[in-house]
């Protein structure tokens, strides 16, 4: 299943489930913001980079002060590989994750810490084109022979939310448990490249949100 096929079968499940679970105490929110996402690997050399995403929630009660969260967000995260010659050179990418969350109400509707695991699909990296052939430093890895990472990772979330019933501030933690460079594994070419080394990579992203709750 391509990742185009893939992001729509995941939207149809997250607004099937927005519709089953649109009853009383629960509520529907919409969400956008900006994010920094690095790359922690010891294959090259990386700096963080300015993304952003959005997306979809449902919030609903589960038991005393905890509730659940289900959610969907599109994002667009960036890092910064450097190049031999020492400029950096800047990978995107795009897709898609969803998201179970608990989340623990510390004042109820105002403050929440939330927590749980997040399953992300990938899209390939993206480059500008008058990168593409730049040589990675340290390796003889040229830049466009990295772009086909993992399509699907996993993610542990950590955050909270502050504010009203209908608007919060959200800030969140998103670390990577995964590797995120594995697929490049599978090529011994480019391992070859890499001075031997197999890859491995960690992706991790802060993001700062507005919540707007229905």
């Amino acid at each position: 299943m391509n990742t185009k096929m893939t992001i729509l079968l995941l939207m149809v499940t997250s607004f099937g489930f927005a519709q089953y679970g649109n009853k009383d105490g629960n509520r529907i929110g919409i969400s956008a913001g900006v994010s920094q996402t690095t790359l922690f690997t010891k294959n090259f050399d990386t700096k963080p980079e300015l993304g952003f995403a959005g997306g979809l929630s449902v919030r609903g009660n589960y038991y005393n002060n905890w509730s659940m969260i289900y959610g969907m967000q599109f994002f667009s995260n960036s890092f910064s590989v450097e190049s031999t010659l020492n400029q950096n050179i800047k990978y995107t990418t795009q897709g898609v994750q969803v998201r179970l969350l608990f989340s623990y109400n510390v004042v109820e509707d105002h403050i929440s810490l939330d927590f749980g695991p997040v399953l992300q699909i990938n899209g390939k990296l993206a480059l500008a084109a008058s990168d593409e052939d730049k040589t990675i430093k340290g390796t003889l890895l040229k830049a466009d022979q990295i772009v086909d990472v993992s399509p699907v990772s996993g993610n542990f979330y950590l955050g909270c939310s502050a504010g009203s019933r209908v608007v919060r501030a959200v800030l969140f933690y998103e670390y990577g448990f995964t590797n995120f460079l594995n697929k490049l594994n599978k090529d011994e070419n480019l391992q070859t490249l890499n001075n031997g080394d197999k890859f491995k990579g960690n992706l991790g992203t802060i993001n700062a949100q507005v919540i707007f709750n229905l």
